[in-house]
């Protein structure tokens, strides 16, 4: 057994920093921040990245020259190729890692670090499990021809070649009882559940490090929010027309403000094209801190339209700077909004929500007042406190 006097080493594993940061790259950060006080700490990534920019830009506070970062995928172009089919290279690499590390953690999913770890949920659609993803997106059933071939890959990769490779696959790492696993929402906890059946399960609520602070902005009462990343899965084309029919159905010169790094993707061009035909319509790029608080603070409402969200961080940034965000009826954005009044089963439901918040005012005052409360739950103090105590439990272990 190690000497308990003695800094204890923690792996901490995420993919990487690109310059679109949202609130999933708040965890890892603030993960090491807090384990380097007591531990010598190493960062696994997927892919070489600016964790110093990051960590400035989100206003954590790491010891970058104490911090080791080492890069998990292989340089050579075939065996990326090779890895991204079963990642048997990374894998490899990490379980090196982990041997000498005392305190494992994965902050992007379960991953193999060849012994029992802590893995926090990330993002559902990245699972790498390719039923899985037909089961939260609730796509059609594979029949017949496609479906034996499905079952036929299934069943050589996980009997066969993962075993072979020594790579377990996300089936076996959530299935084993020694592996500890955290939700990021019971929203989460229950979808795999009903997948992969019962699981060493314990929900913990991401990081909200946002703060309102933006004194003397005046609050827009025409004006609608959207802060996050622009990938087709946050369906930003869905919040351009959500706002456009409750223009239609209210009379109101309602604009949406839409904040997140303009990166050069199609999604991306496609949402500006979108933007120019429509003058209500503006793309703020990416706002962080100060610059964040005083973009939510001009607004009224928000609007999320991503139905499999594993938290909502953004969400919890609406409603602590005083925004009413509607949200979907599914997923865990709803989870944090908790009101049925303020969810919605498809766009047309959306405009009609947006319409009587500007409409009934007695409808108004009362979503407010809900959004407020539920704002309270998810202060920075509160995450920390939460985070601190389970990774003194984690450490102790």
């Amino acid at each position: 057994m190690a000497d308990r006097n003695m800094k204890r080493r923690a792996l901490v594993y995420f993919t990487n920093f690109g310059s679109a940061l949202g609130g999933g790259e708040y965890l890892p950060l603030l993960f090491v921040a807090e384990l380097q006080k007591t531990c010598d700490v190493t960062l696994a990534l997927n892919w070489r990245s600016d964790v110093a920019a990051a960590a400035k830009a989100l206003g954590i506070p790491i010891d970058i020259d104490r911090l080791k970062v080492e890069i998990l995928k292989p340089a050579n172009d075939t065996f990326r190729k090779i890895d991204s089919i079963i990642p048997f290279f990374t894998t490899r690499r990490l379980k090196t890692l982990a041997k000498h590390a005392d305190i494992c953690i994965s902050a992007a999913n379960p991953v193999d670090f060849g012994k029992p770890a802590h893995h926090f949920i990330y993002l559902l659609r990245t699972f790498g499990d390719n039923a899985f993803l037909d089961y939260i997106s609730h796509a059609r059933p594979k029949t017949g021809l496609m479906l034996l071939k499905r079952r036929l890959r299934t069943a050589f990769a996980e009997a066969i070649l993962r075993p072979l490779l020594g790579v377990r696959s996300t089936r076996k790492i959530v299935g084993d009882r020694r592996e500890r696993i955290y939700p990021t929402s019971r929203y989460v906890e229950s979808v795999m559940a009903g997948f992969y059946g019962p699981f060493n399960s314990r929900v913990f609520y991401p990081p909200t490090t946002f703060m309102p602070g933006a004194d003397g902005v005046a609050r827009d009462p025409n004006r609608i929010v959207y802060v996050g990343q622009i990938f087709p899965e946050k369906k930003v084309h869905a919040i351009i027309g959500i706002v456009e029919r409750a223009r239609e159905l209210t009379g109101r010169d309602l604009t949406l403000h839409v904040a997140g790094a303009l990166r050069d993707t199609a999604y991306v061009d496609s949402v500006k094209r979108l933007a120019a035909e429509r003058p209500w319509v503006t793309l703020a790029g990416g706002v962080y801190g100060k610059d964040k608080a005083t973009f939510l603070a001009a607004g009224t409402y928000a609007i999320h339209a991503e139905r499999d969200e594993a938290f909502g961080i953004s969400i919890t940034e609406y409603l602590k700077a005083g925004d009413i965000a509607i949200v979907p009826d599914e997923g865990g954005a709803m989870e944090v909004v908790d009101s049925a009044d303020l969810s919605y089963g498809n766009d047309e439901e959306a405009a009609q929500i947006l319409a009587r918040l500007l409409s009934d005012a007695a409808f108004g005052e009362k979503a407010r007042q809900h959004c407020a409360e539920r704002a309270a739950m998810f202060g920075y103090k509160a995450y920390l406190d939460s985070q601190n105590r389970l990774l003194e439990e984690i450490v102790a272990l």
